[in-house]
């Protein structure tokens, strides 16, 4: 592989992308899809990812080069700031187009959910309203999957108002390691003007919240296991904080945070998967 095609997949942001699209696969294998089903679902939210990563990375080159992220290809040279955009635009054109090939109507649930995370590259990200596009973008992607079911069911609330949740406690813990870059650089999204405590307690809640969503939403009792994932969401992100302190002093960008939403997701999904009551 070149070292430009590595630097637009380390652009891309991967590892986000990579954990939102297997989500959204396995949710789509949860709900009932038949493969042909799933490989749409797969492809068109990489696709999204895929746009909102590079588009990230394109707008922040100038401010990722001042305060020395080295890990940021664009800033670092690795790869070219205006093909990276027109690397975004390709995807976020695709998107919608691959989207199609479930209905119009889940189609257009995806295509909200990737202008409010385009919104959020700019122009929101440095405003109060930072998070919103986070719990809209989370919240419409369950939308998407369960729409794109033949005869088109309506999600359930509870499912969108969990992934809403899981969204915005991502938005969150992802700022958590940028802080002090981002005062550097004039950003001043709602977290920051939270601060690092309010930031950690805002995202642990969430996180919570998403959980006890997924697990009582439902009709009838919570099972065990349900139980127990609310318990280890209340438990991960106090156990993300001590390492991020950790990776901090050892002069690591402390990213466990963000992890610890994947996580957290991942878990919560396979709960669903497992008990069958998603739709």
């Amino acid at each position: 592989m070149s070292s430009r095609v590595l630097g637009l997949v380390r652009a891309s942001h991967p590892e986000p992308a990579a954990a939102v699209t297997t989500v959204s696969g396995l949710l789509a294998w949860g709900v009932g899809h038949p493969p042909t089903g799933i490989a749409s679902v797969v492809l068109a939210v990489l696709a999204s990812q895929l746009a909102v990563g590079w588009t990230n990375d394109a707008l922040d080159a100038e401010r990722d080069a001042t305060v020395g992220r080295t890990d940021k290809p664009v800033a670092a040279g690795a790869v070219g700031r205006r093909g990276t955009a027109w690397a975004a635009a390709v995807a976020a054109l695709a998107c919608p187009l691959l989207a199609l090939t479930t209905n119009p109507r889940a189609a257009l649930w995806l295509t909200v959910a990737l202008v409010s995370a385009l919104l959020y590259d700019w122009p929101l990200k440095a405003t109060v309203l930072s998070v919103v596009p986070y719990a809209v973008s989370f919240g419409a992607l369950p939308g998407f999957i369960v729409l794109a079911l033949p005869g088109e069911p309506t999600p359930p609330l509870w499912l969108l108002t969990a992934a809403a949740c899981l969204g915005a406690g991502a938005h969150f813990a992802n700022v958590l390691p940028d802080l002090a870059d981002d005062a550097r650089t004039g950003v001043r999204g709602l977290p920051h003007r939270l601060g690092a405590a309010g930031s950690r307690a805002a995202a642990a809640g969430l996180l919570l919240a998403a959980t006890a969503v997924l697990v009582l939403g439902p009709p009838g009792p919570p099972s065990i296991l349900g139980l127990a994932a609310v318990g280890t969401a209340a438990v991960v992100p106090a156990l993300s904080w001590y390492a991020g302190r950790s990776a901090a002093r050892a002069g690591r960008r402390p990213v466990a945070a963000f992890r610890a939403v994947m996580l957290v997701a991942l878990i919560d999904v396979a709960l669903l998967v497992a008990s069958g009551r998603v739709v």
